[in-house]
């Protein structure tokens, strides 16, 4: 059988498995994820022999050991991720919810409800965590899940999903909503991005260039989730002390995940107050600044800045800085390099950040609060499938209910639609 072939026969059965899942009421759902969370526990070593292969391997390549660490396992990682699904367990299930509905004035009852969206293909890289957070918040929503890591990780995800499938064996919820895509080759990829009709959505997590191939090459819909150039800006009203500790904790805190803050605009009113503070804290958090010319002025340690510097989404400790003249140019800027993530600014000015909230076009907008806030389980949501920065169906950290559409149920009692209007027809004896 081909690699072709095989894709075929998993996502036909995770399209069945989504048929079954999808009407299942919440308290099947929730007892299935609890066995999944027992399992990886009670399999742990099972896990762990199985990615400590992709560790060696990764090793042997020269994989650097920031990225080995993200990729590596232990009884510790393999807990956290079996209690991160028991979490979800306890989230409300949005299946079925009401979105809104009523009464027409021809009598109908109308509801709009929410359903599954069916298969959701999750492709992402390196974390093998992602593997079963996906999986999770996948089945509590009702679909089916076609999962394809990176192969990297391959070894760490066959085993995540053989003991996830082996755990919803002895549940209502069927093995085969949970898939991994079979094979490692860029083909078995190409096969998921044309997989309409059997595929729903896709949603890749990782990367700039990795979301940016699946949004170009995919057949199938795409929410685009995770690219985070984002901004601080600091105004001209802006309460220096505050700004300063923002931007230390948006850019230090967690450089590595894409809403850190990756550049920094700073007003000119207030540049030779706050800049060479800021430039001070930076270096000393080991932050290099990539700077225009007004800001390379104030340090010889600032990197003259060009205009990719002002595109880049560093995760890293840099950062990319800009003086401007007012608050217009700098959502100029933001619009012009920003990628729709979250984008900050620190005032006084209660008409400032209104106008900045208006004007930037940003799934989050923060006002004298770090651009870290913008998470899932930061806004209360409890978990997240991943931030979108796209505009269609889901826009921002993406909860249960973004893993959900919408139908409409319409009830009447006989109810005609003629040319005159509305008629009953005449109920049988």
């Amino acid at each position: 059988m081909s690699e072709a072939d095989d894709f075929l026969k998993v996502a036909r059965e995770a399209r069945d498995a989504a048929a079954l899942l999808g009407p299942l009421p919440r308290a099947p759902k929730d007892a299935a994820l609890r066995m999944v969370a027992d399992a990886l526990v009670e399999r742990s070593a099972e896990i762990i022999a199985a990615n400590a292969l992709d560790v060696d391997r990764a090793r042997e390549n020269g994989t650097p050991e920031t990225m080995i660490d993200r990729l590596s396992l232990n009884e510790d990682r393999v807990r956290a991720i079996a209690a991160a699904v028991r979490e979800v367990a306890e989230l409300p299930d949005p299946v079925g919810e009401v979105v809104r509905g009523g009464t027409l004035p021809n009598g109908l009852e109308l509801r709009q409800l929410r359903v599954p969206l069916g298969v959701v293909g999750i492709i992402y890289e390196g974390r093998p965590n992602v593997t079963v957070d996906g999986a999770a918040l996948c089945l509590k929503s009702g679909n089916a899940v076609l999962l394809r890591g990176s192969s990297s990780a391959f070894e760490s995800n066959t085993a995540l999903v053989r003991v996830m499938r082996d755990a919803l064996a002895d549940t209502q919820v069927p093995a085969g909503a949970v898939q991994l895509v079979p094979g490692i080759t860029r083909d078995s990829v190409k096969h998921l991005l044309k997989a309409r009709g059997l595929v729903d959505v896709l949603i890749p997590r990782g990367g700039a260039s990795l979301i940016q191939s699946v949004v170009e090459e995919s057949t199938v819909p795409v929410i685009e989730t995770g690219v985070g150039n984002c901004h601080v800006y600091v105004d001209a009203d802006a309460d220096l002390d505050m700004a300063l500790h923002i931007l230390l904790n948006a850019k230090v805190q967690r450089p590595s995940v894409c809403n850190a803050a990756e550049t920094l605009l700073v007003h000119a009113s207030v540049a030779d107050a706050f800049l060479p503070r800021a430039l001070a804290a930076l270096a000393e958090a080991g932050v290099t600044v990539h700077g225009d010319a007004r800001v390379a002025a104030l340090s010889d340690a600032v990197v003259p800045a060009d205009e990719e510097d002002y595109r880049t989404e560093y995760v890293s400790l840099d950062i990319a800085a800009a003086v401007v003249d007012s608050l217009d140019e700098a959502v100029a800027h933001i619009r012009a390099y920003g990628s729709g993530h979250t984008d900050a600014i620190v005032t006084r000015s209660q008409g400032a950040a209104r106008r900045f909230v208006a004007l930037v076009d940003s799934a989050a907008v923060a006002v004298n609060a770090s651009t870290r806030f913008t998470d899932g389980g930061e806004f209360g949501f409890g978990a997240e499938i991943g931030i979108s920065t796209q505009k269609l169906h889901a826009r921002g950290p993406m909860g249960l209910p973004e893993l959900t559409s919408t139908k409409w149920v319409y009830t009447g009692e006989g109810h005609l639609r003629t040319s005159t209007g509305t008629v009953i027809a005449p109920a049988g004896s």
